[in-house]
């Protein structure tokens, strides 16, 4: 490809579309180049807002990606400093990400695995072979190029990439994200290209499976395992496993990174090189089965730790509390797709984290100590996190919902979009309560997730999954209609408070006011707090999780007429 167009503007060869994504201190927006009609991916960061070091790793993202040039790799094609702004123009990558794409395959096999595995070391192995380290491969920053069957695999983020001189070995600082980092990195020990390959180890096993090979709700047992090297290759699920897929696995999670197998090595494997004699073509559904549910508990997990890490503002209910002078550390899910880095911690005015991904740091050339902690978000847990958000926002409404809901909101100049975002967060919710209220299952099930989760007083602290369980009440909801028709129901919801977790996630928690007259005509009240967590997919929101508090009246269900039946 030729050499970029030098230009002092970017606005002379680009021409800018709608917004694609955005972060802390930059957005991402479509852009056409001009003399090409050509689509790319603009990342607009605002120098204005950045710190010296930040504008440094900035310099290095931008230096690394220019001489990464790969089918394989999300391509640098442009780099443009102006006064205010810096210009990143990326490849346009519309197919999502790998692991997603997968799950909605009508066949997978082993075979397919291999040739996902070939696609993302022939991108490490460049990145290699050019002396760059990525430092954090993992499922969500591999993306396809397009929607099309067959699409190339493409290796994206190196906003933790690092420069190495051939076969260098030093200490970096800690980072990369908890289930895929090195037991070099977590020793402490010095690291280098072979980090990379453990995590393609680890990928490597999930691709097979579905689930992870290391995995543990306490951040320091997961660590040990790792160091450890402590994996296996459980029955029934990896007996269909062919050994040469095992082999190579063995040979990327080796604990001893010297004897750690290369990219280039490994791309010559036979598993790889000849895997229409070696690899399996069966199809794996119990592998899809395993990977939609790693999926949506990554997802899940991972955008109720940014907004924990990001809030900082916590109810006394929360599942871990750090009090001042105590030192109380807390877990922290091998499923977490958070990213740690301990030379990169920075807040704004406001108090809140300044990347999109959520980066714990502390300085690289000072004192590391251990890893850093963050709170635990096991399965029997998530709820309660979701339960306890108390937030200072200024956003809030109150009326009733089978009207249009009010809202009022304090608006920041500098943060309008946000406020916008906000707005369609409390439209969406106010959708579904509006569904539950009139019965209609067919509209709640548009705005859910098929494999929705809740926590539900009735459950008794047990994670429902699907939409079975709110079916039943749905199928009875005649007796609430008819009851609200004779007495009448007034359904009021206060306080919401609404979390962004990030462009395509968001958590609303409110309390839901539900007044009614009993058969004694006397006029009653139960109150209960409900959080939902909000996915977007397709420019469509849906509601991926849910937690509702016993009522302070009554423990009936919001769905069930019994609370107000007495």
């Amino acid at each position: 490809m030729a050499a970029p167009l030098v230009c002092t503007r970017f606005s002379d060869n680009y021409e800018l579309k709608e917004e694609l994504g955005k972060g802390a201190f930059s957005v991402v927006r479509k852009c056409i180049q001009k003399h090409t009609g050509l689509e790319f991916a603009a990342k607009i960061i605002n120098t204005k807002k950045l710190s010296a070091r930040d504008f440094q790793k900035l310099e290095r993202e931008a230096r690394i990606c220019r001489k990464l040039q790969h089918p394989n790799i999300v391509r640098l094609h442009d780099s443009i400093q102006e006064e205010l702004f810096h210009y990143l123009v990326f490849d346009l990558v519309t197919g999502g990400e790998l692991f997603e794409d997968i799950v909605a395959r009508e066949f997978y096999s082993e075979a397919d695995a291999s040739h996902c595995i070939q696609q993302i070391l022939e991108s490490v192995n460049h990145c290699h072979t050019n002396g760059v380290v990525h430092r954090d491969l993992k499922p969500e920053n591999l993306l396809l190029a397009s929607k099309v069957k067959g699409a190339a695999v493409k290796l994206a983020d190196f906003g933790l990439a690092i420069e190495v001189q051939g076969e260098q070995q030093a200490w970096f600082g800690f980072a990369g994200t908890p289930g895929y980092l090195s037991p070099e990195v977590l020793k402490k020990e010095p690291y280098g290209k072979p980090v990379d390959i453990w995590a393609c180890g680890v990928i490597l096993y999930i691709l097979l499976v579905g689930y992870p090979p290391f995995w543990d709700e306490d951040q320091h047992r997961l660590y040990a395992q790792i160091k450890a090297g402590a994996y296996d290759y459980p029955s029934p699920e990896w007996d269909t496993v062919t050994p040469d897929a095992k082999n190579l696995i063995n040979q990327m999670l080796t604990v001893n990174p010297a004897k750690r197998v290369t990219a280039d090595a490994a791309l010559k494997h036979p598993w790889i090189c000849y895997r229409e004699k070696v690899a399996s073509a069966v199809h794996r559904q119990e592998t899809v089965d395993c990977l939609k549910k790693f999926n949506a508990r990554r997802k899940l997990k991972g955008a109720i730790l940014t907004t924990m890490l990001a809030t900082r503002n916590f109810s006394s209910r929360s599942i871990a509390t750090n009090k001042k002078g105590e030192g109380s550390q807390v877990k922290e899910s091998t499923e977490s797709n958070t990213t740690l880095e301990d030379d990169d911690v920075r807040e704004d005015k406001k108090g809140t984290v300044d990347r999109s991904s959520t980066v714990i740091a502390k300085d690289a050339e000072g004192n590391v100590g251990t890893p850093p902690p963050s709170p635990a978000l096991s399965s029997s847990s998530v709820g309660s996190v979701l339960g306890c958000f108390k937030s200072s926002s200024s956003t809030s409404f109150g009326s009733k919902t089978n009207n249009k809901l009010s809202i009022v909101v304090t608006a920041n100049p500098q943060n309008v979009m946000a406020q916008a975002r906000k707005q369609e967060i409390v439209k969406i919710t106010e959708q579904l309560i509006e569904s539950i209220n009139n019965a209609d299952f067919e509209g709640y099930t548009k705005i859910c997730d098929p494999h929705m989760t809740a926590f539900e007083p009735e459950a008794l602290g047990n994670l429902l999954e699907g939409m079975e369980f709110h079916k039943f009440y749905f199928d009875h909801e005649s007796v609430l209609t008819v009851l609200g028709k004779n007495r009448g129901i007034n359904t009021t919801v206060l306080n919401p408070t609404v979390h962004l977790l990030g462009d395509d996630a968001a958590c609303i928690a409110y309390i839901i006011l539900v007044q009614y007259i009993d058969k004694q005509g006397v006029p009653r009240s139960h109150q209960y707090e409900e959080t939902r967590v909000w996915h977007r997919r397709d420019n469509k929101w849906q509601n991926v999780h849910s937690h509702r508090s016993a009522s302070v009246a009554s423990t009936s269900s919001a769905f069930s007429p019994s609370a107000i039946s007495k």
